[in-house]
């Protein structure tokens, strides 16, 4: 984690808090958090399967090492001879597929709401039901009248 996402990230800021920005830096630090985005993605599936090979976690932060160090700047490499021409091959159907993505998942982002308003409404009416049955039920009795055989007397004719 340090190795990969921290001193990166920290070298990172203090590129871009420099008074004099360079583009050339910047578009460094840009390939390598592509190309660690990437194998964050691709380690996901892959692990289970290659996770036990022998020397695995040393290969794998000597490459994270290799893609940012000073020396070899392996991310400058990497990015422009392998993922690049790749993405640059398939970008119009991985824009697609990305909008597709999208649409359905507004699309269910929607339905999750509506069935959420749903439920919430339909809690909320049973609750206002169970309370005022339980208010109905135990509510005590009106008090009984003492003047109940005398007819009330109106206001006026007294």
């Amino acid at each position: 984690m340090a190795f990969g996402y921290v001193y990166p990230a920290y070298q990172c800021y203090k590129e871009m808090e420099k008074n004099e920005i360079k583009k050339e830096q910047i578009l460094f630090w840009c390939r390598y958090w592509i190309l660690v985005a990437v194998l964050v993605v691709v380690e996901s599936f892959s692990d289970v399967i290659i996770s036990w090979l022998p020397l695995y976690g040393e290969s794998k932060l000597a490459f994270v090492i290799y893609l940012w160090h000073p020396k070899t700047q392996g991310a400058n490499y990497v990015y422009s001879v392998m993922l690049r021409p790749i993405v640059m091959q398939h970008e119009k159907e991985i824009d697609k597929r990305i909008m597709e993505f999208w649409y359905k998942g507004k699309d269910i982002a929607i339905q999750f709401m509506q069935t959420g308003f749903y439920y919430g409404q339909t809690r909320i009416f049973e609750i206002i039901h169970y309370l005022s049955t339980q208010a109905a039920a135990g509510a005590p009795a009106p008090p009984a009248s003492a003047d109940k055989g005398k007819e009330k007397e109106s206001p006026k004719a007294k």
